[in-house]
This record gives structure tokens, C-alpha cells and sequence, in this order.
């Protein structure tokens, strides 16, 4: 199949005699006991297995394990790390994830946030306790990207595991485990939900081996699961991931091209311009340049904040990836941080008439 067929089809597993065309919402806490069947439902569901088994196949990974948020999958990861372990993670980090690093594991992993667009910065990381190499591309909020296929290739030469967080690509636009990766990371509150309706997260991983096992025994015993309603809705929602990436995609590039020619903006972060420092990269290992963007405004982090509360379609919140659009200063969510101007907006485009967000971008900047 490919990847708009797996999208509808690879979700939808039905057993009802009655032949519903959509499977139906198991929401029993319990299974009656009999051979080879569901025992209790936060070891495992029908409607979780169905969204791990669609989200495998986009993926094109051995298996898949949902958890109740973005932040739990990461979590699992790390929690499944060998006491003393070193991780090499990027510079430009989501912000929460970087918190959960060094809040949460700061007595059991040691981190070094490194520059992955240089992957002679990466080597130079790396020690004899260094077990995983954690990448994000395109990178939040700055838009870096990181070779997915060169890090993989140092890291296993290392013996280190890569895990990649491709939330802004989503599945449709890139495939980490194809470019050697491990094992695959998203937030399915983003682009997988859609709808900024529900929250998420998941964990692809290329093979079934004894460190993925361990991952699994945090998902079962840890219980950090998507309830039955949640998984039922990603499912829905997956079958139109592929055409909603085009649409976000699409208004994305023509917006970045008109902040990239206003006389107003400074600078504008979207790999799917040609000046892009990761263009050449981005083009290589996606298949298209997301819905995301950052762009820096002439002027203080206050007219920042007044151009957008200026805008009519960009609603001013934090997340990314619904079929609206929003917008937001990342250093009033994340706090002043090395790197990121104060000034500095961060946009989810989503699917509106692009005339109109167009439209409301002009007046939103007009006396800038």
C-alpha cells in the first residue's frame, strides 16, 4: 500500500460480525480470559493497537507503542536508559522535552545539548557512556535540520542509538527509520490529532530488540496510555493526514515567501527556502517542508506581541499542527533563551484560504 492507502485502511482493524466499516470504540477496562486475547486494557486495547499498527506502517517500523502524551513517549525512552548513561541532544530543543531532561533525569543521564547541523560537534560529544543520540528535525523553533542519515551513521559507528523526533514533518513528509534511525518520536497531539483536540504520543521503533521490550514494560507497567476515545480519534483523523500535510504544506511556502519579502521582517526560518542553511538537507530526507515557520519582525519583542494581537485568523496559543492557524512569541511561553531572539514568532499555518491569512499578514504589519 502506499502511504495515503495505509493512512485509511492500516487503522481499522474490524472484528464485529455485524462488518461496521469503522471499528468501533472498545472502551471495557477488561477482557475475558481466553487464549492468545486482551487481558486489561492498559496493557492493551484495540482501538491503542489499530493506531500503533497505522502509525508503524507510515513509519515503516516493526512496531509502535501510543502514550497518553508526547512528553510520556520521550519519557519511556529515557526512563528505559541504563543508569549513568550520556545522551547527545540537540541545541535547539523543544522546550518541554529539554525541561524533562534536565528537571526529571538530571541524578540519572547526563546531557550535552549539541549543534546536530554540525556533525563534527556530535562527534566530538561523544563519550564511552554515550547511549543515545537524540535528534529533531526540522528543530523547535528555529527550524534547524539536522542529516538524519549522516548522525545515524556516526552514532551507529559508535554503537549509539538514534531516536528522532519528527513531529513537524509528521510521517507524510519524512521517515527517519529509512534514513537510519531507531526509532521514531512523535507528538500525536500535533499534526497526527489535528485538531487540537486531543493529546498524544508515540514511539516507532525499527526493530523489536531487547531495548524496545524495555520501552514496552514502561508503556504497560508505568501506565502512561491514551484512553480507548483518544486512540479511536487519532485513527479518524490519520486518514486524512496525507492530504492536510499538503494543504499546510502549500500555505506554509507561500507564506514564508511573503515574510521572507516584506520590508518588516528580519529573518524568516523555513527549510523550504532556497537561503535556508538546511535547504539542501531538508530536500534530500523530506518530502515536503512542513506547516511550520519562525520569523523575526524588525522591532522589540513588544511589537512583537502587538502585531499579533493585531491578527484576525492566527489565534494567539501555544501548540501547533490543528487545521487552524497559530501563532505565538516563543520566548513568552519558554522564558528568555541563548539563541532565540525575544522577538521571535512562531507560526503553525494551517489549512484557511491562503488569501486570507495572506490578507490578515498585511494588516497585521501595516505601520511596522
Amino acid at each position: 500500500m502506499k502511504l495515503e492507502t495505509k493512512a485509511v485502511h492500516g487503522g481499522n482493524q474490524v472484528s464485529d460480525p455485524t462488518k461496521p466499516v469503522i471499528q468501533p470504540i472498545t472502551l471495557s477496562s477488561t477482557f475475558g480470559h481466553q487464549e492468545d486475547s486482551m487481558v486489561y486494557s492498559r496493557l492493551d486495547n484495540p482501538n491503542r493497537k489499530s493506531l500503533e499498527n497505522v502509525m508503524s506502517a507510515l513509519e515503516n517500523g516493526a512496531d509502535a507503542a501510543a502514550f497518553s502524551s508526547g512528553n510520556a513517549a520521550a519519557n519511556a525512552v529515557f526512563q528505559a536508559l541504563p543508569a549513568d548513561a550520556h545522551i547527545i541532544a540537540p541545541d535547539d530543543m523543544y522546550h518541554g522535552l529539554k525541561t524533562l531532561l534536565l528537571n526529571v533525569f538530571k541524578h540519572k543521564i547526563a546531557v550535552d545539548f549539541v549543534d546536530l547541523t554540525k556533525p563534527e560537534s556530535v562527534a566530538a560529544a561523544i563519550r564511552t557512556n554515550t547511549r543515545l543520540l537524540w535528534i529533531e528535525t526540522p528543530s523547535n523553533p528555529l527550524l534547524k535540520i539536522s542529516d538524519i542519515q549522516t548522525l545515524s551513521g556516526l552514532a551507529k559507528e559508535n554503537g549509539i542509538m538514534v531516536a528522532c523526533d519528527s513531529t513537524f514533518a509528521s510521517p507524510v513528509f519524512q521517515q527517519p527509520i529509512s534514513l537510519g534511525a531507531d526509532l521514531v518520536m512523535h507528538s500525536n497531539t500535533k499534526y497526527i490529532g489535528g485538531h487540537s483536540d486531543i493529546i498524544g504520543g508515540i514511539l516507532i521503533t525499527k526493530e523489536q530488540n531487547s531495548f524496545w521490550q524495555q520501552i514496552r514494560d514502561v508503556q504497560a507497567l508505568g501506565g502512561a496510555v491514551p484512553s480507548p476515545f483518544d486512540t479511536y480519534f487519532l485513527c479518524r483523523s490519520i486518514k486524512t493526514l496525507p492530504y492536510r500535510m499538503q494543504a499546510h504544506a502549500a500555505n506554509a511556502a507561500k507564506i514564508a515567501e511573503y515574510l521572507n519579502g516584506h520590508q518588516s521582517v528580519e529573518k524568516v526560518y523555513y527549510p523550504g527556502l532556497t537561503e535556508h542553511e538546511g535547504h539542501r538537507i531538508a530536500s534530500s530526507q523530506m518530502q515536503g517542508f512542513g506547516g511550520m515557520l519562525s520569523f523575526v519582525i524588525k522591532g522589540t519583542a513588544d511589537d512583537a506581541d502587538k502585531f499579533i494581537d493585531k491578527l484576525r485568523y492566527f489565534t494567539n496559543a501555544t501548540s501547533l499542527g490543528g487545521v487552524e492557524s497559530l501563532i505565538e512569541r516563543r520566548s513568552r511561553v519558554q522564558g528568555v533563551t541563548p539563541g532565540i531572539p525575544e522577538q521571535l514568532i512562531r507560526m503553525s499555518v494551517g489549512i484557511e484560504n491562503i488569501g486570507d491569512l495572506l490578507e490578515d499578514l498585511e494588516q497585521g504589519l501595516s505601520g511596522f
